[in-house]
């Protein structure tokens, strides 16, 4: 009985690649305002018939907007899924453009400055970043712009879909380290910051490894990653939380971003190191928490990061 249910599976997984890769060569091929269009069109069915994604991504945001009526919350999670697909149609495209597009659409604010001159010293660099705005062209016009960067990617299903993906982000300049079980990933990740001036930027508002610590996220309990704030204990890298939004007016064309470098978060030397990563995870989540509430609708989470919605999944303790 389980081989048929097993080539289903298998079938189901093929019909998947092939869409998405068809999609992905339709989307390229779309003039850029059809195409943004598009996305935003599939943004507003998806918010009208609603669902178990959209449902959290609102549970989400009224947690860190609790001053929002419902009318108002719902606009907020419609405008929140239009940022998500365009964040899609953004990614489908991002590999047609050259250097000076990605010039254009960035622009750097906060201690940029200090990240170069470190760079320059040879220092390493690790960044705690949220699910905000476009990671990946920050991630690719990094890789231009400032040093080589080296990063972790959840794993996707199916493994051919996992991927794609994963050529798409080297063929922006990145070396994905993927996530998965039984793998040394922090081990990868701490030898990469070792040599001088590596760029380490790791998604880290959500902790996949049942390893991360409970914070005050835009004011609630929330489980987070610690990884990076352990790596800079480990390794001396310098410790930068960055946010990314993206930059106004709205319209049906690739929108520019803003990456800003909050200044530097001392990752600890005391003896309780456990006490000293959870201050420095604390501390990048403060300023990720100040843009999510500013710019709530670039927060691209749909998944379950407040204590209180994890429930008996919730590991005790930090």
């Amino acid at each position: 009985m389980a081989r048929p249910a097993l080539s289903r599976k298998r079938a189901q997984d093929a019909a998947t690649v092939l869409a998405f890769k068809a999609g992905w060569r339709a989307v390229r091929a779309l003039p850029e305002p059809a195409a943004y269009a598009l996305f935003e069109k599939i943004a507003d069915v998806l918010h009208r018939r609603g669902g178990k994604d959209v449902e959290r991504m609102r549970s989400n945001y009224a947690r860190v907007r609790p001053e929002l009526d419902d009318a108002a919350l719902d606009d907020l999670t419609r405008e929140g899924l239009r940022s998500y697909f365009r964040y899609w149609c953004d990614a489908f495209r991002l590999q047609s453009l050259s250097h000076d597009d990605l010039r254009s659409l960035v622009r750097t604010t906060g201690a940029i400055d200090q990240v170069r001159a470190d760079l320059a010293a040879g220092e390493s660099i690790v960044l705690y970043l949220g699910h905000l705005g476009n990671w990946d062209l920050a991630g690719a016009w990094s890789a231009t712009e400032l040093a080589h960067v080296t990063t972790v990617a959840e794993r996707l299903e199916p493994d051919e879909l996992f991927r794609a993906f994963l050529e798409f982000r080297e063929g922006l300049g990145m070396t994905i380290i993927p996530l998965t079980q039984g793998i040394d990933v922090m081990g990868q990740v701490e030898a990469a910051l070792r040599v001088p001036g590596a760029f380490a930027p790791l998604l880290s508002d959500r902790d996949l490894t049942q390893r991360g610590v409970t914070v005050k996220l835009a004011g609630h309990d929330a489980r987070v990653a610690a990884g990076p704030a352990i790596l800079a204990r480990r390794t001396g890298a310098r410790l930068y939380p960055v946010t990314i939004t993206y930059d106004p007016p709205r319209g049906r064309a690739m929108r520019g971003i803003e990456i800003r470098f909050h200044d530097p978060v001392d990752a600890g030397s005391s003896p309780d190191m456990r006490a000293d990563v959870l201050a420095a995870t604390q501390q990048c989540v403060d300023a990720l928490s100040t843009a999510i509430v500013e710019r709530t609708e670039d927060w691209h989470m749909m998944q379950r990061v407040f204590v209180d919605d994890l429930g008996n999944r919730a590991p005790r303790g930090n």
